[in-house]
């Protein structure tokens, strides 16, 4: 779209002589001037302001922007855009990981509203920053959705932060895309989770480490920040683990706050656990900043990769760029993306981000591409719909396919999760990840597990109200 300049627009409200801060009637994208009605010369001064203006452009549309800089108001009308909401942390212990989330729908609104915006209207951004304070998550969603009229937000990393906002998600009737691995156990009507459940990392990490291929591993310790994603997840892996015939005395579980910092007894328990013969590995849910110190305590006490090796959930490249990672070499991490992975789609999205960043250096990372694969579908969703309402937003995501960056395509299951590839990477000195290990195609998101008692059985009922028919391998309506 094409916008008459500032000048231009001054010009011809002086040669009409119309005095600045003058209300102009525009009409909407696509409405042909001739059939406005003209009651007073001002009104006809008002139409000629909008045709002389569209023929000095070439046939453009006045942006309201445009007008409003030269000094001539608009209605509320004409400025209208569609509000999109950004709720994560930007200081505080998460921030580490948050920041960059914002940037990640920041960028995807500029480019959509480079290619029209959603339903012929531009969209805007509305940043909170919640701080990584639990409570403050559900004060900020409520200011968003009440206060800034947004349609949609994208938010929270934290299971105790998405836990914080859901009442008032319900309450008010809106949506959150929620793009971070989590412990499942949950299929909110208000929610879409783009982000990994258990059977989409944690069960597949488990596995690979099982195997030959990755070392067939015999002991665990599963270290986790103590909240409630966590301990949910080491609650599955140890029943999973269990189920695979590895005993209690093989499993160590640990658990530390946010932000923890001396892991100097800590590491050292795991190294005198992985010493009694068998192969061992920890399984990481550690959080935030606190995998800076325990990274780095790892590399002091001298456990490699080959001796006891990591894998953890919550580091992606991000959280490597801010430590020496020549002592991980080799360590693991469990995703649904890594940026190292060679695909047109990724290779793209890369180039766009950091030309949008103006940094050829900034990174990317899986709760990014789960990000953009949400805000797509939203786009998807709302354009299906022809409407932002939640309600039918809501009816009209669900079998929406959108491409992700790894070479195939997400789609949004009756469950409120979606279809993933999952992968295993191995931590290289340049903080970047070398694709180890993939499954064959994608992977369904489970929100229950099997490996809870009274579990598994609930996916099928919650969908029930939804399909009818459902399968629970497939994860689709109908019995397909």
């Amino acid at each position: 779209m094409t916008f008459v300049t500032l000048g231009i627009v001054r010009d011809l409200a002086r040669s009409l002589f119309l005095p600045v801060g003058t209300p102009v009637a525009i009409p909407p994208p696509g409405t042909r001037t001739g059939v406005l009605r003209v009651n007073s010369r001002r009104d006809k001064n008002m139409l000629n302001l909008f045709t002389h203006a569209r023929r000095m452009a070439g046939g453009a549309v006045v942006g309201a922007a445009a007008l409003a800089l030269a000094g001539v108001s608009v209605p509320a009308n004409a400025q209208e855009t569609i509000k999109v909401g950004v709720l994560h942390s930007l200081s505080g212990t998460m921030a580490i990981s948050e920041t960059t989330l914002k940037d990640t729908v920041l960028f995807l609104v500029d480019e959509q509203n480079k290619k029209g915006g959603v339903l012929g209207k531009k969209l805007e951004a509305v940043v909170v920053d919640p701080a990584s304070n639990w409570p403050l998550f559900a004060e900020k969603a409520r200011e968003l959705i009440a206060k800034d009229k947004v349609a949609v937000v994208f938010g929270c990393w934290t299971s105790v932060s998405r836990k914080s906002v859901l009442p008032v998600f319900k309450e008010l009737n809106s949506i959150l895309f929620y793009p971070v691995q989590y412990e499942g156990e949950e299929s909110e009507r208000n929610v879409f989770y783009t982000g990994a459940a258990p059977n989409q990392q944690a069960i597949p990490a488990v596995d690979y480490l099982m195997s030959k291929d990755g070392g067939e591993v015999k002991r665990w310790v599963l270290a986790g920040t103590d909240y409630v994603y966590p301990r949910t997840t080491n609650k599955i892996l140890e029943a999973y683990l269990k189920s695979k015939g590895v005993a209690q005395e093989d499993i160590m579980i640990n658990y530390t706050p946010f932000g923890h910092s001396d892991w100097q007894t800590i590491v050292a328990d795991i190294k005198k656990f992985g010493s009694a013969g068998k192969k061992t590995a920890v399984v990481s849910t550690i959080n935030g900043d606190a995998n800076v110190p325990f990274y780095k305590e790892l590399g002091n006490q001298g456990i490699k990769a080959t001796d006891i090796p990591v894998v953890a959930f919550s580091v992606g490249e991000e959280e490597l760029a801010g430590i020496d990672t020549k002592p991980l070499v080799g360590h693991l991490a469990a995703w649904n993306y890594f940026e190292s992975i060679d695909t047109p789609a990724n290779k793209e999205f890369i180039a766009a981000w950091q030309a949008y960043t103006k940094n050829p250096k900034r990174t990317t990372n899986d709760p990014m591409e789960a990000t953009v694969i949400g805000f797509n579908a939203w786009v998807a969703a709302v354009e299906k719909a022809k409407s932002t309402d939640a309600d039918k937003v809501i009816d009209a995501i669900i079998g929406v396919k959108v491409p992700n960056l790894t070479g195939g395509v997400a789609e949004v299951l009756p469950n409120h999760h979606i279809t993933k590839p999952v992968f295993i990477g191995e931590i290289e000195d340049n903080g970047q990840f070398d694709v180890v290990w993939k499954t064959d195609g994608l992977v369904p998101g489970d929100a229950w597990t099997d490996y809870l008692e009274g579990s598994k059985d609930l996916d099928a009922d919650w969908v029930k109200l939804k399909c009818g028919n459902y399968n629970t391998v497939t994860k689709k309506c109908g019995g397909s």
